[in-house]
Parts: C-alpha cells; sequence; structure tokens
C-alpha cells in the first residue's frame, strides 16, 4: 500500500489460485515491491501459493533496470530455473564486465542534449528504441544524454527552433504519414546549415534526401511521393517493381538486409567493416534517378545494397556529422554492445558541445582505434 508502505501478500494469492484456476501451476514467483520484501512475508506467500521458499523471488525497484539481471543472479534465479528444466549449466555464469557497465550507470558523466524531433513525443515509449540506443552509446562513451522532445509540427508553427539550435545533435526517427513533414524538413536544414551533428533513421534519411534537393538543388518542388504524389521531382519514391502493389503490406521492405560500405565514409569509419547487415521497414526508397546529380553537390551514398540499386546510407561530404540511413540502427543496438553509429553519432554531438568522452573500457583496441563491432 503506497499511502504506508505496508506490503500485502494477498493480491498474490489471488493471481497464483487464478492461475491454478486455468491449469498453470508457477514453479517460482518473483515480489516486485518499491520496499523492501522481509523474510514474513516471503514464507507467507511460499506457504499460501504453494511454492518453493526459495523460489520466491524478493525483487526491490532496482536504481537501474541493468542492475536486474544481477539481482535476478544473487537471488539464484538462474539455478532454479536450469533445476526444474532438468538442465545442467554448460559453465559459470561471467558477470564481470556487465557489473562494470552497472557502475558505470552509476558514475557521474557530463551531459549533452539531443533533439528528438517527432510526432509522437508526448508518448516517449514510442520512440523507445531511440532513446535506448542513444542511451546504450552515451553509456560507453562516458556521458550523459538528455533527450529534448520537440514536436515536429510545432517547428512548422516557428516554435522551439532555438532549442533545437543550442543541441548538440539533432536526431529525426522513423515515421509515417506528412502531419510535421515540414516541421522535420526545416529541423534538417537547421542541422545542414549550423554545422550540427544529425542522424536521421529511415524517414529522417528521406528528409534529408528532399531537404538537399530543395536548398541544395534548388528544386522548391522535391518531395517525396509518400506526401505529394504529382510531385514533379519524386526524390523519394516506391520502386518501380512495387508500384502496381496497392496494399501497404505488400510494398514492405522488412528484415534483415545487407549493405556495402564505401570506404573512407563516415559510415565505414564507425562499422570498420565493409559489409553490414541491418533491419528495415519501410516502403519508399531513394530514387537512383537523381544519384548522379546529387553526388555531383556533395552528397555521399556511402551505403549500397551489393546489387547496387538501393541506397542505404547517404551523408554530406561537407558537414562534421550528417549522416541517414534507410534503415533502423536502433534494432540492433544492446546495453554491453551499443551500435556503431550511435556511437559516431553522439561523439560527434560532445565534439560539437566541446564535452571529452571517456570511453567504456569495455572496447577493444583495433589498429589504435576503438573497436566497436
Amino acid at each position: 500500500i503506497g499511502a504506508t508502505g505496508e506490503l500485502k501478500t494477498k493480491p498474490t494469492q489471488h493471481s497464483v489460485a487464478q492461475l491454478r484456476a486455468i491449469g498453470i501451476t508457477p514453479d517460482m514467483i518473483v515480489a516486485r515491491s518499491d520496499y523492501p520484501v522481509n523474510r514474513e512475508i516471503i514464507e507467507k506467500i511460499a506457504q499460501f501459493c504453494d511454492v518453493e521458499k526459495r523460489a520466491v523471488i524478493p525483487m526491490t525497484t532496482a536504481s537501474t533496470l541493468y542492475e536486474v539481471p544481477l539481482l535476478l543472479e544473487e537471488a539464484g534465479v538462474g539455478e532454479i530455473i536450469l533445476e526444474k528444466l532438468g538442465l545442467k549449466a554448460r559453465r559459470a555464469p561471467d558477470w564481470k564486465d556487465w557489473k562494470r557497465l552497472v557502475d558505470q550507470v552509476h558514475k557521474p558523466k557530463p551531459k549533452i542534449k539531443i533533439a528528438l524531433i517527432g510526432k509522437y513525443v508526448e508518448l516517449h515509449d514510442a520512440y523507445m528504441s531511440v532513446r535506448e540506443a542513444l542511451y546504450h552509446a552515451a553509456l560507453h562513451l562516458g556521458v550523459e544524454v538528455e533527450i529534448i522532445w520537440v514536436h515536429s509540427v510545432d517547428l512548422e508553427k516557428g516554435k522551439n527552433l532555438d532549442e533545437i539550435r543550442n543541441a548538440a545533435g539533432i536526431l529525426i526517427p522513423g515515421g509515417f504519414g506528412s502531419r510535421g513533414i515540414e516541421g522535420k524538413i526545416a529541423a534538417v536544414r537547421l542541422a545542414r546549415t549550423e554545422k550540427i551533428p544529425f542522424l536521421g533513421l529511415c524517414l529522417g534519411m528521406q528528409l534529408m534526401c528532399v531537404e538537399f534537393a530543395r536548398h541544395i538543388l534548388q528544386d522548391e518542388r522535391a518531395n517525396s511521393t509518400e506526401f505529394d504524389r504529382t510531385t514533379p521531382h519524386p526524390v523519394i519514391d516506391l520502386m518501380p517493381d512495387q508500384q502496381h502493389i496497392s496494399e501497404m503490406g505488400g510494398t514492405m521492405r522488412l528484415g534483415l538486409y545487407p549493405c556495402q560500405l564505401q570506404p573512407g565514409s563516415l559510415a565505414h569509419r564507425a562499422y570498420q567493416q565493409d559489409l553490414v547487415e541491418e533491419r528495415h521497414r519501410h516502403r519508399f526508397e531513394f530514387n537512383n534517378a537523381y544519384r548522379q546529380i546529387f553526388e555531383q553537390n556533395g552528397m555521399r551514398f556511402s551505403g549500397i545494397s551489393p546489387n547496387g540499386l538501393l541506397v542505404e546510407i547517404c551523408e554530406l561530404s561537407d558537414h562534421p556529422f550528417m549522416v541517414g540511413t534507410q534503415f533502423h540502427p536502433e534494432f540492433l543496438s544492446r546495453p554491453n554492445r551499443p551500435h556503431p553509429l550511435f556511437l559516431a553519432f553522439v561523439q560527434a554531438a560532445c565534439e560539437h558541445a566541446g564535452v571529452k568522452v571517456q570511453p567504456f573500457t569495455n572496447f577493444k583496441e583495433k589498429n589504435g582505434k576503438l573497436d566497436y563491432t
């Protein structure tokens, strides 16, 4: 009970009874609580729920989510699971690196601000994968990221421009639909003209190309056919073999696809690999009819499908860090393995803000450089 801090076991007993009524008998109960769970409570749950006392696991709210696996291991959860499944441990678990990761979370760190431009910023979990990928990268670089949540519709009204102008980096995640698009394009232009580190994901990359066409190529009517089917200059379009398919699901490019990286590019330096695989979820692609004129005016297509037909990554040659990806790198980021592009982006943001990074020592050294792979 929140007001008094008193712990009650009745809800747990009732839940277990309901499970048993449909034929499910729990082998373990994890007792979540904001307050310490004492021995008396554990014994009561074990007695009335017919579970071994050692299988009642107290789980008090942790200071960080990444501490939870350590608490579960300390409580013997792994051993109980192996026992119930009749399995033997192949080797003793080594939590040394994970413990150091948790220690890194608790260390005081310099802070940078990243502006995230979206339509659903009131609900932060709409961008959970992107948010966590930023946190993973910042953690390993020894800094803390504060996300500035900016609504793209507000940017269309001229609001919050100073807020993103003062950010160390600007990120536009994936999305669908025309609402707020011009606000996102305004954010892309600000990042380009003021040399603010920029990362565009999926739709973010497409809008980076639209902004380039409008303001570098001076083609004001350039657009994506997702937003303007009558545009005379569709720099983003459905692929020709997809245009006859009317249903959205039929034109989706889904799942893991390979990407060939161009040596010497920002993307190649981030990955330190020639070929990578990334996850996709989109309908529209860069229109290859515009590839040559884009390249002639400073756009570099640093990631291409192995058959040379699909643009996967683009970047600006005359910008400290302006990168767009047609795929979703955030889906492959992990706390102990941050994504290379997010690492590179956060590092560029730190340099822009004048903040010194202190890379986490779990990184390997390869040819005198940090190995993010």
